[in-house]
């Protein structure tokens, strides 16, 4: 096995247990290692602090395995792993029952690079790093073996891949394609499922509990769903007695398949719903100049900083769709609104959001934070994964 040496004094986020060592913190490689080989990693003194996944690409440079030196990386090891995963999730009372399931959360659930998301009968595997693709045979064994699972996929495309010299891939692993439409139920409401080319891994399974608030928020109250997508909030409101719900997307077949979702659902009031494909930002403005209001309005765009460096210019993006959300609710009103970007903190978020409202001259108070589902856990080690923020703000 090669060894990983640091550089003096870098070992301390090691010591911290946080699965990253960037590339500034490396002294030198004693040995030979291809992208995704599993490499001992020692402090500069000599210490070993556990074994990780090389990426000579990234500036990523190593994601750990595991910080135990005597700890072997084998397939027996992901067998370990997953089926803890899995187990944690067992023990959570809100997810059970739950058709659609995070089942593993990368790094918060000691396996970095990796995501895996069962939609009823079928997982969907998502390798973003070079030392989750060498693993991919063990890990789809490890799934199998851990869920009953009879199918899994792979939708390996996103554009982190490519930092780390990886060409996109997807396809099935496992088993063949369902003969009849993928779908789940969820909070008493069904969804078509597009694993093949859908978001992420066909769906956002992370807001999961914050559409059963928006449910029990939407009594006799029109909303406004943004970024809608397949129309999962959307529907939530239908289903919570909300009197009238207009969603937008730019995406003309994201909203066919919201359209489809709605027809698996006949006990819903198809006659309250509206669709609009539109650019977000302008329609708002459009709705301003009409001097249209709503009761609720749902923010949910997509990442606008997928890191750091792009927190000012998506600053301006945030603040911009805040402000026209406040200045469209009636007095007394609800903006539940959200960021996935990573670069994008909650205090600055909350900040982002304030002055949205002062701009647009409305006083405003959270009434309550939001956060991703509890099978998207945040591991303590790493804040990192703590993507997903939102506010639920009431509005004068």
């Amino acid at each position: 096995m090669a060894k990983l040496i640091l550089l003096p004094g870098k070992e301390r986020s090691a010591l911290r247990r946080h699965p990253w060592l960037f590339a500034g913190s490396v002294g030198r490689l004693e040995g030979r290692a291809r992208p995704g080989d599993t490499v001992e990693v020692l402090a500069d003194d000599g210490r070993s602090l556990g074994r990780a996944a090389y990426s000579p690409k990234s500036q990523i440079r190593a994601r750990f395995w595991t910080f135990s030196p005597e700890e072997t990386v084998d397939d027996a090891f992901f067998k370990r792993r997953v089926a803890a995963a899995v187990a944690r999730r067992a023990t959570l009372p809100e997810l059970a029952g739950q058709e659609g399931l995070r089942l593993i959360h990368g790094e918060s659930d000691g396996l970095p690079g990796i995501i895996a998301d069962r939609y009823g009968d079928t997982a969907v595997l998502q390798l973003t790093s070079a030392g989750a693709d060498k693993w991919r045979g063990a890990l789809v064994t490890a799934l199998v073996q851990a869920t009953g699972c009879e199918r899994v996929f792979e939708r390996s495309d996103s554009d982190v891949r490519g930092l780390e010299g990886l060409e996109p891939t997807t396809g099935w692993l496992y088993g063949e394609a369902p003969k009849t439409l993928l779908a789940i139920a969820e909070h008493g409401v069904r969804l078509g499922i597009d694993i093949a080319g859908g978001h992420k891994t066909g769906f956002y399974l992370d807001q999961r509990e914050n559409r059963l608030l928006l449910k029990g928020l939407a009594a006799g109250k029109e909303v406004l769903n943004c970024f809608c997508y397949t129309g999962g909030f959307s529907l939530q409101a239908l289903a919570g007695g909300a009197a009238n719900v207009l969603s937008i997307d730019s995406s003309g077949p994201a909203l066919e398949q919201a359209q489809a979702n709605l027809a698996l659902n006949p006990q819903l009031p198809a006659a309250r719903a509206e669709w609009l494909e539109a650019d977000v930002f302008q329609a708002l403005r459009d709705f301003r100049k009409a001097g249209r209001q709503f009761d609720l309005v749902v923010l949910d765009p997509p990442k606008f900083a997928p890191s750091a460096a792009h927190a000012e210019r998506a600053s301006r993006a945030y603040k911009d769709i805040n402000l026209l959300g406040c200045r469209l609710l009636r007095p007394g009103g609800l903006l539940m609104t959200y960021s996935c970007s990573g670069g994008i903190g909650l205090e600055l978020f909350q900040k982002i959001v304030a002055g949205a409202a002062l701009d647009a001259g409305r006083d405003a108070r959270i009434v309550r934070r939001l956060a991703g589902a509890a099978d998207h856990p945040v591991g303590l080690n790493f804040p990192e994964g703590e993507y997903l923020k939102g506010v639920l703000v009431q509005v004068d």
